[in-house]
């Protein structure tokens, strides 16, 4: 089989600190050549990977300030698709665009729906529901209108996470800052709870930070240390007490709640989207409703057993699970 691998090209792949979906399929990628696929990645050209690395963009647009995001993005999409007969199958990480091409190439194509950003892209997937696959992340994630030949959810590598044992007394929100993910909603429960938060992630949105999350860090309970890179995050999640992750949207996966199981570090999430489908209530973390319910989950979360986190994870979003799971996706499309 040749498969070619379409990537993003907002970040590098895989990302230096930020960018789940270059993540997800880097890790695809790594994983299909130790099976012995013929893999091409098409992704930045500063991209690292064991397969074939192929595009036209140099940098990511979101690290070039010379760039402009939609044009490469357009030479990124069509570069592959003008080379889309010499695969045998195509996998689009890169959201919609790609299927604007998939009635006007014969090589099949897989789409891994890592979120819709708003309803109003829902057209274009229902347009091409007939000449391309789709695969959720998660089944809360799913569009009744759209059929679906699979759902993978996404994979961790193992190794890049340290199981922790004995965590030190502070919580931890890790995530984009953005009101999506809740790190002011994270702030609210820490102070109730008269613990410790660390906060680290890329500041999404500015405005944001600058009005409800900037005026309460007071680097003693509050503490912002910026985006963490692959060696800090894994420090950040292991030794934290507890990972907060109160979203005020229905996110489709969250791999930073998975990421934090596979150190031992329970999760307390408001009950939205995916949630249920990562987090076993009770015994890897808490479901919550709301900033109270937060608090007293956190009053109980030694009740949690860090090696069934772990143990959890291991099970249900190791990337060898993931990696395998497309596997048999890939299979039957071209046995179709």
């Amino acid at each position: 089989m040749k498969l070619a691998i379409l990537a993003p090209v907002a970040w590098r792949t895989p990302p230096r600190h930020y960018g789940p979906w270059e993540q997800v399929a880097s890790t695809i990628c790594e994983g299909m050549v130790q099976k012995g696929v013929d893999v091409t990645l098409f992704a930045t050209l500063d991209s690292q990977t064991h397969g074939r690395l192929d595009g036209i963009i140099g940098k990511a647009y979101e690290e070039d300030p010379e760039s402009d995001g939609l044009v490469s993005t357009c030479m990124h999409i069509s570069y592959l698709m003008e080379m889309a007969d010499q695969f045998d199958l195509i996998h689009n990480h890169f959201d919609y665009l790609p299927l604007t091409y998939s009635r006007l190439i014969k090589t099949p194509m897989v789409t891994t729906i890592h979120g819709f950003s708003s309803s109003k892209i829902w057209p274009v997937f229902e347009r091409y529901n007939g000449s391309t696959h789709y695969v959720s992340i998660s089944y809360a994630d799913r569009l009744n209108t759209l059929d679906y030949i699979g759902n993978v959810y996404n994979g961790i590598c193992v190794d890049d996470f340290t199981f922790c044992d004995q965590p030190e007394d502070y919580l931890l929100f890790f995530g984009r800052i953005h009101p999506h993910k809740g790190a002011y909603e994270a702030i609210q429960i820490a102070k109730k709870a008269k613990r410790k938060l660390v906060i680290s992630g890329i500041i999404q949105d500015q405005t944001y930070f600058d009005e409800k999350v900037k005026p309460l860090i007071d680097d003693e309970q509050i503490v912002f240390v910026g985006s963490s890179g692959p060696e800090k995050r894994d420090q950040l999640l292991g030794k934290a007490l507890a990972l907060l992750h109160p979203i005020s949207f229905d996110e489709p996966f969250g791999l930073s709640v998975a990421e934090s199981m596979f150190c031992g570090t329970p999760v307390i999430a408001f009950n939205r989207g995916s949630m249920p489908e990562l987090i076993n209530h009770n015994k890897t973390g808490f479901l919550v409703l709301n900033v109270d319910d937060a608090v007293a989950a956190v009053n109980d979360i030694r009740l949690i057993s860090r090696s069934y986190c772990r143990s959890h994870a291991m099970a249900n979003f190791s990337s060898q699970h993931m990696v395998e799971g497309y596997y048999d996706v890939y299979q039957k499309i071209i046995k179709d």
